[in-house]
């Protein structure tokens, strides 16, 4: 009689729409797990620091010369990530910024530290690049951006921030510590720094990335090293107290996939009570790539992933997070503002680019009379993606002028690039490559070398230019095409090979569109759309 009287309550509750076996098997929050591949972003987002406040997990990374800077990601689950804000629009010290009398490739914003404090939020970065200092900004929303600098200090490479248990402020770079002011503007003390352990005769150069942490009253320095004639590692510095004395522990060397080593990278823990790390790992052509790792603690030091090595796939006790965009992203230029995913190469000068001039399209004007793409303002990019990647563009070319360069890239120090170029009154699809040499001290251009592998007649005034990328382990090759209607694609170049090079850019290749000027101004070019997607083999 039971089983009959369950049996009717469960067509019941089914006839109203409810079903009570489906409630019974659904995990609550506390269950629930989101599984993950590493690497969990396969894009260029180097030079991790991460914070935590309640569920919200922020990631802030380096783009150097792009602008605006300094990006800030948000999760709930560490597997996925969505855009947040930028700390700063643009940054004005000097006309380098500008793409003049130099520029700051390789430099501007790098390695930043940000924290979660008292209901602030706050970013400490240093630019290598003059004037040599640091900035310290703060939000009280990362989602909705509103950072705002609130001081200028001494330059602390690869440093990171710690509000500690008594709210005094510290800075940690390499074997060295500060201590701040309260109101973040004067160093306290010895204003060289007291330096807390020595390096070990296996230790050359920099220790670099220094993320701290406090745990259980110990406090926690991630950094890495590259022995002489070893592997690069990401090592520990542990101690009771602020000044040390520290102890090191190597927890990672693995060149996870075939691919070099990982290292430098933070620890971070839940609600919950686990603890994770986030390293990056150089994958060459495509960037600097994140990878995260379980973190357990056995006898007060943390042991990540499996025993010191990177886990390829595994599970994060937390609800899955549905992100409301993600890194890259197509853009039919149809808002009033370019989407989130979006940088300039360098400050780009507001008033040669326009959403609103011509409805639907991205007017790129020509603002400076110049002779190569590197010195051009205004170049938009977004990240390449692995392991595979294909883009398109769409151009209106009716504004252009005669010495007008219009087209779409696989930017880099070495650039694969498709263009349109008006001559007189033709137009030709052109196939080059590019090579910038840059000068040590300025970073100033002082030589492109040019090779122009094809050149076709163009006969219409839209063209669709595609790049196809392939990141995967030996590859880091791209395909070029153009085409008139988006059906027949002409190929331009195969296999073309993508290249990072800590000398000069120091980041993965990025899709870029430009427009400039080799012989007069008042030109431009209407972008209709820039369409992207990726492929998981």
């Amino acid at each position: 009689m039971k089983t009959n009287q369950s049996i009717y309550i469960a067509l019941f509750l089914g006839f109203i729409g409810l079903n009570p076996l489906s409630a019974q098997v659904n995990p609550s929050p506390e269950q629930q797990k989101t599984a993950f591949t590493n690497p969990i972003i396969w894009a260029d987002a180097p030079d991790l620091s991460i914070t935590r406040n309640g569920d919200d997990f922020y990631l802030i990374s380096t783009t150097m010369h792009l602008m605006p800077g300094a990006p800030v990601m948000h999760s709930r689950d560490l597997v996925h990530w969505e855009m947040s804000s930028y700390v700063f629009d643009t940054l004005n010290d000097n006309s380098k910024y500008d793409l003049l009398n130099g520029s700051v490739y390789g430099r501007g914003q790098w390695a930043s530290s940000i924290r979660y404090h008292k209901g602030k939020y706050y970013v400490l970065f240093s630019p290598n690049d003059e004037p040599f200092q640091s900035y310290i900004y703060e939000s009280d929303n990362p989602e909705k951006g509103n950072w705002k600098l609130i001081t200028r200090t001494k330059h602390f490479h690869d440093a990171s921030l710690l509000f500690d248990d008594n709210d005094r402020i510290f800075v940690f770079t390499s074997n060295k510590v500060f201590e701040l002011s309260p109101d973040f503007k004067t160093i306290i003390g010895n204003q060289d720094g007291t330096e807390v352990f020595k390096k070990d005769a296996s230790e050359t150069g920099l220790l670099e990335g220094n993320q701290i942490i406090k745990k259980d009253g110990k406090y926690y320095m991630m950094m890495i090293s590259w022995p002489r004639g070893g592997k690069r590692r990401q090592e520990v510095y542990r101690a009771d107290k602020v000044t040390g004395p520290y102890e090191k522990k190597i927890i990672l060397e693995d060149n996870f996939l075939g691919f070099s080593y990982a290292g430098q990278g933070a620890l971070i823990d839940d609600k919950n009570g686990n603890w994770y790390s986030l390293i990056f790992q150089d994958r060459n052509g495509v960037g600097r790539v994140p990878l995260l790792l379980p973190v357990k603690w056995e006898n007060g030091w943390p042991v990540l992933g499996d025993n010191g090595k990177v886990p390829l796939t595994g599970e994060i006790p937390l609800p899955a997070f549905t992100p409301k965009n993600h890194l890259v992203e197509s853009d039919e230029f149809s808002d009033k503002k370019l989407k989130i995913q979006w940088q300039w190469n360098h400050n780009p000068v507001s008033s040669a680019w326009s959403l609103s001039e011509r409805k639907g399209f991205l007017r790129l004007k020509t603002s400076r009379v110049l002779h190569n793409l590197y010195l051009a303002p205004n170049t938009l990019t977004q990240r390449m993606e692995g392991p595979k990647t294909s883009a398109v563009v769409a151009l209106d070319l009716k504004g252009m002028k005669d010495g007008d360069v219009a087209g779409f890239s696989a930017f880099n120090g070495d650039s694969g690039i498709l263009s349109v170029k008006k001559e007189g009154t033709k137009k030709f699809v052109i196939f080059s490559t590019n090579n910038v040499s840059l000068d040590e001290k300025t970073k100033a251009v002082t030589d492109v070398k040019v090779e122009e592998k094809k050149k076709i007649l163009l006969s219409s005034d839209k063209v669709y230019f595609r790049i196809d990328a392939d990141f995967n382990l030996g590859k880091d090759l791209a395909n070029f095409y153009y085409s008139t209607d988006q059906k027949n694609w002409t190929e331009l170049a195969k296999d073309y090979k993508m290249i990072f090079d800590y000398r000069r850019f120091f980041m993965g290749s990025k899709f870029a569109i430009f427009n400039y000027a080799t012989k007069e101004l008042g030109g431009f070019v209407d972008v209709d759309f820039f369409r992207v997607s990726q492929k998981k083999d």
